[in-house]
């Protein structure tokens, strides 16, 4: 005979919930005694979104055994730094914090990287390689792939509400606390090396002609020398990150 316990998710773990079942005491059928993170995936919730748990008031793990007429309460993880003193906080971030994207998330790849963010991205990593670079290299998934973030080996990750890149950088600067870390000019938009100053003389060979004529500071990629000058792009990205609301 199956047992039955029931969860009640909290906050934007609700996300993951369908429309009629969100905000709710949910009731889950199981057998044998499955640990809480593999009921909490298998209702819908990736582990990298949950912070918190209390089984019947008292705080639990991702392995405890579920029970049967258990009430599982489970809340997001949430950034320390900005809700300090509240349940749930993120496990220790690394500082700097690093991300890596899965294949979809191209734009927002180049937009946290004009924002001076270590993030790896490259269209041949498929959910295996992403899962193992982030656990080597303790780097944040982002993802809009639900599936992706169940992987065991990923410790930390974060899955995007929005479609759209402008609003998926917003939600990650909020998400991670990140708002006074955002540094422009830092890393390069191509290959995610850092940029340095460098002497005109060095780089004139890859500059257009206007450029030479109406530009005395340059700025290369450490990596793959890409060559960069505060013309108009870099009017527009600062334009940008002021207009972004990452209050």
């Amino acid at each position: 005979m199956p047992h039955a316990a029931k969860f009640f998710f909290h906050g934007r773990l609700n996300d993951f919930l369908p429309k009629l079942r969100k905000n709710e005491w949910l009731a889950y059928n199981f057998d044998g005694a499955p640990a809480v993170k593999d009921a909490m995936e298998a209702i819908g919730v990736p582990h990298p979104e949950i912070g918190n748990i209390l089984i019947n008031g008292a705080a639990a793990g991702f392995m405890h055994p579920l029970q049967t007429g258990v009430e599982v309460e489970v809340f997001p993880a949430v950034c320390a730094t900005t809700s300090p003193g509240k349940i749930p906080t993120d496990a220790e971030l690394l500082d700097p914090v690093k991300f890596i994207l899965d294949v979809h998330l191209g734009k927002l790849a180049k937009l946290l990287r004009m924002a001076g963010f270590d993030t790896l991205y490259e269209t041949s990593y498929d959910d295996k390689v992403i899962a193992q670079i982030a656990r080597a290299d303790n780097r944040i998934v982002l993802t809009r792939d639900v599936g992706l973030l169940k992987h065991k080996a990923i410790q930390q990750g974060y899955w995007l509400r929005s479609q759209h890149g402008n609003e998926q950088l917003t939600e990650v600067i909020k998400r991670y606390g990140l708002q006074k870390a955002v540094q422009p000019f830092k890393r390069c938009l191509v290959c995610n090396g850092l940029i340095r100053q460098v002497e005109k003389e060095t780089v004139q060979e890859q500059l257009p002609p206007k450029t030479k004529l109406y530009f005395s500071e340059f700025y290369q990629c450490t990596c793959c020398n890409k060559v960069y000058w505060k013309g108009s792009h870099y009017e527009r990205m600062q334009q940008f990150l002021q207009q972004i609301n990452i209050e």
